[in-house]
């Protein structure tokens, strides 16, 4: 039994799966919103009333990796406990309080992790892709070329695995902007249609340096190439365009979105208000507050790369943990089979 935590700025989410040909079945997973970064902002640090909530929710996860008999697991967090001053001090007490041992990654290892995780969704038809995670503190970007017909000289190495295309990352980064941060910075209950030109604006600046750098508007244009995202701002996208009066993950992981709509489905949300959007059954109150956050950022990076297609992952770190803890295992598996 395989184990992947990955606490992040607004939420705590396991999975636990066992390998299977082609993946991995899931047999349990949990998901709380936590908030572990509210209020962030004011001071770098952990508020106690986060860590505690987070803590609760870790006790949980703790609880069903015991009785799952989770034998090799990766327990991760990223921005949140990364950027906090007492960051380092939380990951001890999670570690005295729960038993478990969290592993603050890098933005790199976080970056690459986001790619693995939905590298199956990743089109065998185009030349480029790129990829971006949005998540509560932080957002990444990560361009990747998929099935590679050559090994580059940059030191980006090509991955191949059973479980999806070939690919290769040329480059990423990590941006300093989140749901919970901008919707901290601009106010995420009252969003009129200019606060979102605002905060669209405020993302643009982010990307620029990236385009600037590759040139990615012309791999648009010249090549095939197509968006993925993996986060519930995408999801959450891709549920309401499907008027779907639950969420529907069968539905949504996989889903080719044409980009545009993100844009109309932004501008619905704004004119519903907040009550409107706590009660919507793809949102709810707990997001009722970050979602057009969320979208300001997806509307600002189609805006930047208007691709025709997002593909639409219902999947992130926590996917990519368990493929690269399986793959490492099947190789390994391999290898002593060959001796």
């Amino acid at each position: 039994m395989y184990g992947a935590l990955d606490l992040g700025t607004n939420n705590c989410r396991l999975l636990l799966a066992k390998p299977q040909r082609r993946g991995f079945r899931v047999v349990d997973s949990f998901s709380r919103i936590i908030r572990l970064g509210e209020g962030l902002g004011n001071g770098n640090r952990l508020s106690d009333e986060a860590m505690d909530r987070t803590i609760d929710a870790l006790k949980i996860c703790s609880e069903k990796m015991a009785y799952r008999g989770v034998h090799k697991s990766r327990l991760i967090a990223t921005e949140a406990s990364r950027r906090a001053v007492n960051g380092a001090e939380f990951i001890h007490r999670v570690h005295a309080e729960t038993g478990l041992k969290l592993e603050i990654i890098d933005q790199e290892t976080e970056a690459k992790l986001a790619v693995a995780g939905c590298a199956a969704l990743l089109d065998d038809k185009s030349d480029y892709a790129l990829v971006f995670d949005i998540g509560g503190g932080s957002s990444e970007l990560i361009l990747v070329e998929i099935s590679p017909k050559s090994a580059s000289t940059d030191g980006h190495q090509i991955e191949n695995s059973p479980y999806h295309p070939s690919y290769r990352i040329i480059d990423w980064v990590s941006l300093p902007v989140g749901v919970v941060t901008l919707s901290e910075k601009f106010g995420g209950r009252d969003v009129t249609h200019d606060i979102m030109a605002q905060m669209m604006d405020h993302v643009d600046v982010l990307l620029s340096p990236f385009e600037e750098k590759h040139q990615i508007t012309q791999k648009i244009t010249n090549e095939k190439f197509h968006l993925l995202g993996t986060s519930g701002t995408v999801t959450t996208v891709a549920g309401i365009h499907l008027k779907l009066e639950q969420y529907d993950r069968r539905r949504i992981d996989g889903f080719w979105l044409e980009s545009a709509l993100s844009i109309g489905v932004t501008n619905m949300l704004i004119d519903m208000k907040y009550e409107g959007r706590s009660n919507h059954p793809c949102i709810g109150a707990e997001r009722a507050d970050l979602v057009l956050a969320g979208c300001a950022i997806f509307n600002a990076i189609y805006k930047k790369w208007p691709a025709e297609r997002t593909r639409v992952a219902d999947r992130g770190l926590r996917e990519g943990i368990l493929t690269n803890l399986m793959s490492k295992d099947l190789r390994n598996d391999n290898d002593y089979r060959n001796v």
